[in-house]
């Protein structure tokens, strides 16, 4: 009689380890790479939301009109988990990448111009505060004052947010940089 020879268990530990071995990389992978796409899912619906509803605050008609201060509030509070900050509120949009994992908000014209552009004289009283009319002088005065909204004029919120993967091959692929962009344009009531 023939005997067959029957694998030992220690073999069929070993084969499984090595399958595991090969196979696990890819699974964390595909769950971190999931992870990732759930937050740049999040941040850029979060994003748009904020920009709405500072755009509306921006825009509304009142006694005492809003200014970027009450604009960048409103954006601040609907971007929930989300830093954001504000070195140059009225522009110019810079190509510039934020630090990472914040957000640079703007309050500008529809099409800002890439310098600095002078503050129109017709402007005065309570009109001059209006968001995108405040001069905010930043490194070397380069930041732009804008024309404060009137006249129903179109009103412009951005927000350039620096996302970084979590996952190491991502940021490799990104360069650890990803920009995530939102705006919206509202015309003003006043």
């Amino acid at each position: 009689m023939r005997t067959r020879c029957r694998p030992s268990r220690s073999t069929q530990r070993s084969q499984s380890l090595v399958e595991f071995a090969i196979v696990a990389p890819l699974l964390l992978l595909l769950l971190f790479g999931v992870v990732d796409f759930g937050r740049v899912v999040y941040i850029y619906v979060t994003l748009n939301q904020a920009v709405n509803e500072g755009a509306r605050v921006a825009v509304r008609d009142s006694p005492l009109l809003p200014g970027n201060t009450e604009v960048e509030q409103s954006v601040r509070t609907h971007a929930v988990d989300v830093v954001l900050a504000n070195p140059c509120p009225n522009g110019p949009l810079t190509n510039a990448a934020p630090p990472p994992n914040t957000g640079w908000v703007y309050i500008t014209e529809p099409a800002p111009p890439a310098t600095v552009e002078q503050l129109a004289e017709l402007v005065s009283g309570s009109i001059f505060n209006a968001p995108g009319g405040q001069f905010s002088a930043g490194a070397a005065g380069s930041c732009s004052a804008t024309n404060p909204g009137h006249d129903h004029a179109a009103l412009q919120v951005t927000i350039r947010y620096n996302f970084v993967p979590i996952t190491p091959l991502l940021r490799q692929v990104t360069a650890n940089s990803l920009i995530i962009s939102a705006s919206t344009v509202y015309r003003t009531e006043y």
